[in-house]
């Protein structure tokens, strides 16, 4: 059973992850999806029709005195002219809509090639005018869903006529093809079917005014000769006996029969009745309803899936840009790095004295009183060079603000070394890349940036940051070394080794080293903490095991400590430059370079392989009603 619901349920699916994968896209400059025509099809035509409140249009075609009067009236359920003025004079398309129609759908958009008229007088569509006009008005017993449609004559000298009967063709869902014995081979009938053919248009084919039963054996030779002569290929087909008595009291019967390709076949399933119906609007607005707006709709379902324009060819388009965004990327990131060779090392006096502080607070009994003698004994030594400086050179701002004032000049030197970095990035990049460098270069003025800075950076509590980072490094030391006690004896000679300054190396948009975009990028930096033959290791299993014995091990760990503090602070500052420069263009350049592995871009994927799928099931029920 052909379900419309459950293909609106995956267009809808389709739809919305498309939505979502283009709101992500930005970067890559692509179309608007309201530019392309396999979403406007979704979203205007398919969806659309294929709601509950979705119907069928009918219009009945042919040519002149064959019948369609009554084939109209029969499927109106009532007489609409007893003279049948629309025989032969029909200027214009007349439109027959379900009571209450209008309420919930708009005719001007559905019909948007003519100017509607509400029809009261049967004359008024056998009126000459240039005006393409559509009359309408509401008949009784039409079915809620199904709209029918009677039109000028296709095979008529009037050229207007064609052309009006062409929009008609293009609007509607079904054609009601009435032929007879003597019209089914015109030129003129020929040529708009030749059109429908080419457009894929759903054909239903009523053979009229049959004589039955002499006529069954020559009616499958009249449609191979029509379908040879048009490339038609009708979905259903009616036989409607000659019965002038019926046609005057508006119950024409309608007999099924198959479509053969093959006339021996037609032949022998000639005196075959698949269905013998007295209402064809039934027919159409609820036994065959929706197989014929499946039907009518696949050509539209073809093109959204259709691998280049369709959405695969969304998705080969947003692949392409983002490897090309990628490989721009990785160019810049291993091109465009930022290297600060003089980052100031806080000094060891401030360490010292933050050490000797935390040792105070967790140690007891013995330990207590041994740190009690060496602060007494320190204090002693130091304080006579203390006065000595102080008569000499004057009162000197406290260690921890020098610091202070030595990391806000490398933060400003920072600042500047990345708005070249910037500047050369934009400067360098493919035009894909340039623009996203061009507003964060254009967004900011430097004084202004630089005065928020340096206002966020004295606001900063660098004494409780220190405190922070010396109280996770000594309870770690304490809990996993036996040295412990050694450390804090010979803190002065671990503490020997001066290193005011290393070197910091940042990659400015956060990316890290080439071949790193997908990975996640722990740090925006890497820092080169070494100093002379001291070099500050990662951890114990870094140093020997005659390290370990010597003041080399004990350097080492206060080295560490150092450099940890060192590298909350640099964290810190790139936080601060990211936040007040660079905002969300590091994370948007590496979407942007890794969307085609993204889960916006998979959703579609899946989606549209559902949908695929779903066609591809239903593809016998289509054919078979086609073939």
């Amino acid at each position: 059973m052909v379900s419309l619901s459950a293909l609106a349920n995956q267009l809808k699916e389709l739809k919305t992850t498309t939505e979502k994968l283009h709101q992500v896209s930005h970067l890559l400059q692509i179309d608007p999806l309201n530019e392309r025509e396999w979403y406007q099809l979704i979203e205007h035509k398919l969806l659309p029709q294929m709601h509950q409140d979705s119907f069928l249009i009918a219009a009945v075609v042919g040519g002149t005195n064959i019948g369609k009067s009554a084939i109209f009236n029969r499927l109106a359920g009532e007489q609409v002219s007893s003279v049948s003025p629309l025989a032969s004079g029909t200027k214009h398309p007349v439109c027959l809509v379900p009571v209450g129609f209008t309420e919930n759908h708009n005719l001007k958009e559905i019909f948007n090639s003519f100017e509607l008229r509400e029809w009261s007088a049967a004359n008024e569509a056998l009126e000459e005018s240039s005006t393409d006009y559509l009359y309408w008005r509401e008949a009784d017993h039409l079915p809620p869903n199904l709209l029918v449609l009677d039109t000028p004559d296709i095979d008529s000298d009037a050229v207007v006529n064609w052309d009006r009967a062409d929009k008609i063709r293009l609007t509607a869902d079904i054609l009601i093809t009435v032929l007879t014995q003597q019209k089914y081979n015109d030129a003129a009938v020929k040529e708009f079917f030749r059109k429908a053919a080419a457009e894929d248009k759903v054909l239903m084919v009523v053979f009229n005014q049959c004589q039955l039963p002499d006529d069954e054996e020559y009616w499958p030779v009249w449609l191979d000769t029509f379908c040879s002569a048009t490339g038609a290929r009708p979905e259903y087909l009616y036989l409607v006996p000659n019965d002038r008595t019926a046609v005057t009291e508006n119950r024409l019967l309608f007999l099924e029969r198959k479509y053969q390709e093959s006339n021996e076949a037609a032949k022998e399933a000639a005196n075959e009745n698949v269905t013998q119906s007295s209402n064809l609007a039934t027919d159409l607005s609820q036994l065959k309803f929706q197989e014929i707006k499946l039907r009518t709709l696949q050509g539209s379902l073809k093109e959204v899936l259709d691998p280049q324009q369709g959405v695969s060819g969304f998705l080969t388009e947003i692949e392409r840009l983002s490897q090309e965004f990628r490989v721009a990327a990785e160019k810049i990131s291993t091109e465009s790095v930022t290297q600060i060779s003089d980052w100031p090392v806080i000094s060891n006096g401030i360490l010292v004295e933050e050490i000797r502080l935390w040792w105070k607070e967790h140690q007891t009994g013995w330990a207590r009183q041994v740190q009690s003698v060496y602060d007494t004994v320190g204090a002693g030594v130091v304080w006579p060079f203390k006065m000595l400086k102080k008569s000499i050179s004057g009162e000197s701002a406290p260690p921890l603000e020098e610091y202070r004032k030595r990391e806000r000049t490398a933060l400003l030197k920072t600042v500047d070394e990345i708005f070249k970095t910037l500047s050369w990035m934009r400067d360098s990049s493919s035009t894909l890349i340039r623009p996203n460098f061009e507003r964060a270069l254009s967004g900011h003025d430097r004084e202004k940036l630089l005065d928020r800075l340096k206002a966020r950076h004295d606001a900063f509590d660098l004494k409780h940051n220190l405190k922070q980072v010396v109280h996770q490094e000594m309870s770690q030391f304490q809990q996993n070394s036996p040295e412990m006690y050694r450390f804090y004896q010979n803190l002065n000679q671990a503490s020997a080794a001066i290193r005011p300054v290393t070197s910091v190396v940042l990659f400015t948009v956060g990316w890290g080293p080439a071949g790193e975009l997908v990975a996640p990028v722990v740090s925006s930096f890497i820092a080169d903490f070494t100093i002379g033959t001291v070099t500050a290791v990662a951890g114990e299993q870094a140093v020997t095991s005659t390290a370990s014995s010597s003041i080399g091990f004990l350097q080492a760990k206060f080295q560490k400590l150092q450099d940890h503090f060192t590298r909350i602070r640099v964290e810190w500052m790139m936080d601060l430059v990211k936040e007040e420069l660079l905002g969300n263009l590091p994370g948007e350049l590496q979407q942007a370079a890794t969307l085609n592995q993204s889960d916006e871009f998979k959703n579609v994927e899946s989606a549209l392989l559902k949908l695929r799928q779903h066609m591809h099931d239903l593809e016998p029920s289509l054919t078979s009603n086609s073939g």
